[in-house]
């Protein structure tokens, strides 16, 4: 008998390393499961941060897709706003006037649609983050001291970004 339990205490004992075995083995698989996990979720939200990013990035785009173009005409919105400012005593009823304020309102109009809006600064606070001091002159009044003036060049919006700053002359 003894030969007998012998053997059972063998076997016992193997059993037993089988279960340790198996329980260390489960723990490393539990920790490669965890560590999958983990890498999955970070994998997720990178993903969904690129698809955040480039699709900001597109509509971005789209929105100032035409600014170079926008910004070489912006200087014709100055001669119409010149030619108009000339033909202020001009009559009403003149054709070329009809015709220059025509062409002028479907212009801007135009470049309302593309989101290109003027600045308003006169009577301002200056903010050289939308515009350029050229010049500082005696405020007229208290009220207008660090104020903008006069504007010498106008300034304009794309979609809410500065792509000309107004050029202004500040009360001091």
């Amino acid at each position: 008998m003894n030969e007998n339990e012998n053997i059972q205490d063998q076997e016992l004992n193997q059993f037993e390393e089988n279960v340790e075995n198996t329980g260390a083995e489960a723990e490393d698989l539990n920790q490669k499961l965890a560590e999958s996990n983990d890498r999955y979720a970070r994998l997720v939200a990178e993903f969904d941060n690129y698809k955040k990013r480039t699709s900001k990035e597109k509509i971005e785009l789209m929105q100032s897709a035409g600014k170079d173009v926008i910004i070489k005409l912006l200087p014709v919105m100055d001669d119409f706003d010149r030619a108009l400012n000339h033909m202020k005593n001009v009559s009403d009823e003149d054709p070329i006037k009809q015709g220059v304020e025509l062409v002028n309102t479907k212009f801007r109009k135009t470049m309302e649609q593309l989101g290109v809006k003027e600045m308003d600064v006169i009577g301002q606070p200056f903010d050289p983050e939308y515009q350029e001091a050229i010049t500082m002159i005696p405020a007229p009044t208290p009220d207008l001291k660090d104020k903008v003036i006069d504007v010498t060049e106008k300034g304009y919006l794309l979609n809410d970004n500065v792509i000309r700053f107004a050029k202004v002359v500040i009360g001091q």
